[in-house]
C-alpha cells in the first residue's frame, strides 16, 4: 500500500516530490494537488509580504499555482519547484504592480477547468485553531513589518522577502531574480538599511 509523501524527510521528501512532479506533469491532477500542500504555505507566506494584505496574498497564490500546472511540462527536474514557483509569484506580483489591480481572478472556492479535468481549492486559508494571544502578538509584528515592508522598492521588497522571510541564500536570490550575485548583495544591503530607517521612524511615531 502507499503511502502519503512525508515530505518532513530530507531524502524521502526529495524523491517523493519529484516522483509527484513527473506525476502531474503526466496529467494526474492529485499529484498536483499534494505539491500545492507541500509548497502552499511558503507561497502564501511570501505572497502577504509581498502584497501588504491577505485578500490578495491567497489570489496571488492561487494564481501562481493556476500558471504552474499550465507550465509544469516545461518544468525541468533538475531545477528546484520551490524556486521555479517563487520566481512566478515575483513575475505575477510584478504585473500586479504594474496594473494595480488583479483581473479575472479565480475564486478560491471554486475548481479550476483543465483540458485533462478539474481541481479544486488550492490554498487553505488561515487556520483559526491555536493561542489567541500569541495569534495576537504574531499579527502585530506581521503589521509591522508588513508596513515597512510596502513602503519599499519592488526590488528592495523582492530581496528581503525571499532572504528574511523565506530564507533563501544570496545564489539561490540570484537564480530566481535573474540578477547577478553582485547585484543581489547590494540590494540585501541597501534593503536592509532602508528597512531599519522605516521601522526607526515607525517606532519614534507611533
Amino acid at each position: 500500500m502507499n503511502s502519503k509523501p512525508q515530505v518532513n524527510s530530507p531524502g524521502l521528501g526529495v524523491i517523493d516530490s519529484r516522483l509527484l512532479i513527473r506525476q502531474a506533469q503526466a496529467g494526474d491532477l492529485r499529484a498536483f494537488e499534494e505539491l500545492v500542500v507541500i509548497y502552499q504555505d511558503k507561497i502564501v507566506t511570501m505572497s502577504y509580504y509581498l502584497t501588504g494584505n491577505q485578500a490578495d496574498a491567497q489570489d496571488l497564490a492561487q494564481e501562481v499555482f493556476v500558471q504552474a500546472y499550465t507550465k509544469l511540462r516545461s518544468f525541468r527536474q533538475e531545477a528546484d519547484l520551490g524556486s521555479w514557483l517563487h520566481r512566478i509569484a515575483i513575475n505575477m506580483w510584478s504585473n500586479m504592480r504594474r496594473r494595480q489591480k488583479f483581473p479575472n481572478l479565480l475564486s478560491l472556492d471554486d475548481p479550476v477547468q483543465t483540458g485533462e479535468g478539474e481541481f479544486t481549492r488550492l490554498v487553505a486559508s488561515d487556520d483559526p485553531a491555536g493561542d489567541p494571544e500569541e495569534a495576537f502578538e504574531g499579527k502585530e509584528l506581521q503589521e509591522s513589518v508588513r508596513q515597512a515592508l510596502r513602503s519599499l522598492s519592488e526590488e528592495f521588497r523582492v530581496v528581503l522577502v525571499l532572504r528574511e522571510i523565506e530564507g533563501h541564500s544570496y545564489e539561490e536570490i540570484a537564480r530566481i531574480t535573474g540578477c547577478s550575485l553582485g547585484t543581489v548583495k547590494s540590494r540585501m544591503s541597501r534593503a536592509r538599511q532602508a528597512l531599519r530607517e522605516i521601522i526607526t521612524g515607525q517606532s519614534q511615531h507611533p
